[in-house]
């Protein structure tokens, strides 16, 4: 009896240890919960590194934050439906995919106020990019499965780009061309923004269902976040598949920190999965850092190294019948962001 006792203060001693020593060795910690006062549904939010603001897209309003003091110090009403935000710091000026009137909201950086709004041929734009080679922005519609393209001079639809899928987010290279995530056909289409035509498209297999997507410009190296619990790492030249990495359940977006060569994976399960970038193709995982549940899109703020997560609680949700499954409503003024940071 009393070895086993002792065996067993032993373990749960070491049990003890264990737990301490991998809190102890995070690389990453909630810094602040920013509660913003809004109880509708969310999806992309983008950090601007030049004012240190983040703009966060709400039901039917763009919130913008003060990150220097977190607080929330503007409101872009009447973007209905709205997904995405994307900057086009030359211009001074932002574009928001208005998703339920198929429209872009175009606003002013240093003042927030809405300029026009432009009601696109394309259907439920999604994603949304500003290419600073060509001065364009491109839009990505969900239920017509094409790309609007816009005049960012001059607020003008001046073309579109058919596509084989529903596509899902999209990054650019600096260079003129643009990578999009095609979620329904597992592939990833390269395009040309100056030309305004599909250069090639992509098997990214063994992932499925891509959402989030991420780039590192200098070593040309793309990541895609996949439905299937995988990061697939694609050469951004030919497509090639590089290696993948396994990351949370449920992601929905993803980010590339250059100074650190770390690449984000945002989950709905509640994890931040980090990935090391290493000489020579070899990506690892550094960690799964704890956030929140169905804290699934991020935002990196490249400059400060901070990473923003939207959350909220959630109640139960009413019991499922045959004809209906409920979804859980939002528990009233729970809406916050999540301030990730590094601690190293």
């Amino acid at each position: 009896m009393k070895t086993t006792l002792l065996t067993g203060i032993f373990v749960a001693a070491l049990g003890i240890t264990t737990i301490h020593a991998q809190e102890t060795s995070s690389h990453y910690k909630i810094a602040n919960r920013i509660h913003v006062d809004s109880n509708g549904s969310w999806d992309y939010l983008v950090a601007d590194e030049q004012s240190n603001r983040l703009y966060i897209s709400h039901s039917t309003i763009v919130q913008v934050i003060d990150l220097n003091t977190s607080t929330v110090i503007g409101t872009i009403p009447n973007t209905k439906g709205v997904h995405g935000i994307a900057l086009a710091q030359d211009l001074g000026k932002g574009f928001i995919s208005d998703g339920k009137d198929s429209s872009v909201t175009v606003f002013d950086l240093k003042t927030n106020t809405t300029i026009t709004k432009i009601q696109i041929t394309g259907l439920n734009p999604d994603a949304i990019a500003y290419d600073d080679v060509t001065k364009r922005v491109f839009t990505f519609n969900g239920k017509t499965r094409n790309s609007t393209v816009i005049d960012a001079k001059t607020n003008k639809e001046i073309g579109t780009i058919p596509l084989s899928g529903r596509p899902e987010f999209c990054v650019t290279d600096g260079t003129g061309k643009l990578y999009v995530n095609i979620e329904d056909k597992s592939t990833l289409v390269e395009i040309d923004a100056s030309t305004m035509k599909v250069l090639h498209e992509w098997s990214i297999a063994p992932g499925e269902g891509a959402s989030g997507l991420a780039i590192d410009k200098k070593n040309r190296r793309l990541f895609a976040v996949c439905g299937n619990n995988k990061m697939v790492i694609l050469n951004a030249d030919n497509g090639k598949v590089v290696t993948t990495v396994p990351i949370g359940d449920g992601p929905d977006a993803a980010g590339f920190d250059p100074e650190k060569m770390r690449v984000y994976s945002s989950n709905a399960d509640g994890t931040l999965t980090v990935v090391q970038e290493e000489k020579g193709d070899k990506f690892s995982v550094l960690e799964n850092v704890l956030t929140q549940k169905r804290a699934k899109t991020m935002a990196l703020n490249t400059k400060t190294h901070h990473i923003y997560l939207p959350a909220a609680e959630f109640m139960p949700a009413p019991p499922a019948t045959d004809n209906d499954k409920p979804k859980p409503k939002m528990k009233p003024g729970s809406f916050m962001v999540l301030d990730v940071v590094p601690l190293d």
